[in-house]
């Protein structure tokens, strides 16, 4: 049985900041005309007669190395295109002589490096006093065009052969985007300068003093020592499974097929996950630095890729606390987040807990973690054997928090103001035990479920949680960078 219960009795409400304006509103891809307010942006020219002309808008280009990177795309082609069908690649190979094979580089390496400055040539980048205009395309043309009103996160990233040649990349979150806009490549100082006049022209800074506000000063909160970080990867138990798995299977099938493609076959997917999950997590968190300004949580973090991140204010639908069972020893925790429109998932990725809890509080401000959870009735057993133990609940005047996990806890925090429904779900076998789950529903898709409680605590929970939802709402503060002076 599901009983539904909008948390507002109505449709939800569009963030706050966004003016409720649909996410792809005065974006057209087949033109670079905005139609929300009839203005050409290539030219500047005003279509209101007897109103004086705007200034023409100047476009950019990306920085000179962005042919580079692009003329590899005819080459990965043909390395897709061999990787699909070796056998068909090394039987062309075959057929060719010395002769035709330095022809066909002669041609393809001029072809490649035409393209990849002809694509650089064609694409260029402008800020208008609305919007961020970004034209691409040789052949077929595309113009996005970014209200910066709906611009959420601009994040820095800074891949190692970018670092060597000075360069950045800048991505832009965009509220009720599935993808990321980009501009690959920029000079270091320009992403700077180009990220923070986004932001700014997003907190409501006037076109002629956003460019002057410049980088929002930040207080460092958190870093992560790299010798910390290694020691919690060593005591995650992913790492030792995978890296058991690596080793064990190759092994026994080695010993019942004695064929060593099938041990390659199996050994390299196992030894790449197991290095995913240690040295690769390692060199993408190594150095994680949290910093707090006027514009959000920064993020920096990257061995190789360095890469700065923003979370944004008000943004954050759910925060969970993971405690895995080898770090309790060390009273260290792992924070992620649900931050609706964005990929961001890890705010602090080892930290003690004290100070991990001080962090929450700065992206849920008035939040506390609650410290005692109440447990689910003694016949839960019944449905959920052993693992009934890690489920348990706690409602304060902020927030809906439900824990779950035995070996692994996993604390999930939803504030009130975050709730977009409630509902209650009772299978046969719960219902016969007179248990049931409230599930709560945020913006960014995501579910925070309490599981195991008792029926008529339950349906109270539901009722009592839509209203606080609703009073949550109400009372939130609005969603904002900073504030413009």
């Amino acid at each position: 049985m599901t009983s539904p219960a909008d948390a507002d009795g109505g449709p939800a409400t569009p963030p706050a900041g966004t003016n409720g304006a649909d996410p792809t509103a005065g974006t057209d891809h087949a033109t670079g005309t905005d139609h929300a307010t009839g203005a050409d942006h290539a030219t500047g020219a005003e279509s209101t007669g007897g109103i004086p002309e705007r200034p023409p808008v100047t476009e950019r280009r990306l920085h000179p190395v962005t042919p580079f990177r692009r003329a590899w795309a005819p080459l990965a082609v043909l390395a897709g295109w061999a990787a699909h069908d070796p056998g068909g690649a090394q039987e062309q190979l075959a057929r060719l002589t010395h002769t035709m094979l330095l022809l066909g580089l002669a041609v393809l390496v001029p072809a490649a490096g035409l393209y990849g400055f002809l694509s650089w040539w064609f694409t260029h980048y402008a800020v208008t006093d609305t919007e961020l205009r970004i034209r691409t395309g040789l052949l077929f043309r595309r113009t996005a065009h970014i209200r910066l009103e709906r611009v959420q996160a601009v994040d820095v990233s800074r891949p190692l052969l970018a670092r060597v040649a000075g360069v950045a990349k800048l991505r832009i979150d965009v509220v009720g985007a599935d993808d990321k806009d980009e501009l690959a490549f920029l000079s270091e100082r320009e992403a700077r300068d180009l990220r923070a006049e986004l932001l700014a022209r997003a907190a409501g800074f006037a076109p002629e003093t956003a460019r002057d506000v410049g980088e929002a000063p930040a207080q460092a909160l958190l870093r992560v020592p790299p010798r910390e970080l290694a020691r919690s990867l060593v005591l995650t138990g992913a790492t030792w499974g995978s890296l058991c798995a690596a080793l064990v299977v190759p092994t026994v099938l080695w010993l019942t097929t004695q064929n060593v493609w099938t041990v390659l076959a199996s050994a390299l997917p196992l030894l790449g996950a197991a290095g995913a999950s240690s040295v690769g997590r390692f060199v993408s968190e190594f150095d994680w630095t949290v910093s707090e300004s006027p514009d959000g949580l920064h993020i920096d973090h990257g061995l190789l890729d360095r890469t700065h991140e923003t979370v944004p204010p008000g943004r954050v639908q759910t925060v969970r606390i993971v405690e895995p069972l080898l770090w309790r020893p060390c009273g260290w925790v792992r924070v992620e987040l649900d931050v609706a429109g964005s990929a961001n998932s890890v705010l602090v990725p080892v930290a003690p807990r004290a100070v991990a809890e001080s962090v929450v509080a700065r992206v849920l401000p008035g939040v506390t973690v609650p410290r005692e959870l109440s447990r689910a009735p003694r016949r839960a057993r019944w449905c959920v054997p052993v693992r009934w133990r890690g489920h348990r609940l706690a409602v304060t005047g902020t927030v809906f928090a439900a824990r779950s996990g035995l070996l692994c806890r996993r604390l999930s925090l939803v504030p009130h103001a975050k709730v977009q429904s409630v509902r209650l779900t009772q299978g046969p076998w719960e219902r016969c035990w007179g248990l049931a789950d409230v599930h709560v529903d945020t913006g960014a898709g995501k579910t925070v479920t309490a599981r195991l409680r008792d029926s008529e605590e339950a349906a109270r929970l539901l009722d009592e949680q839509a209203e606080r939802s609703r009073t949550g709402r109400r009372d939130a503060l609005p969603d904002r960078w900073m504030t413009a002076g």
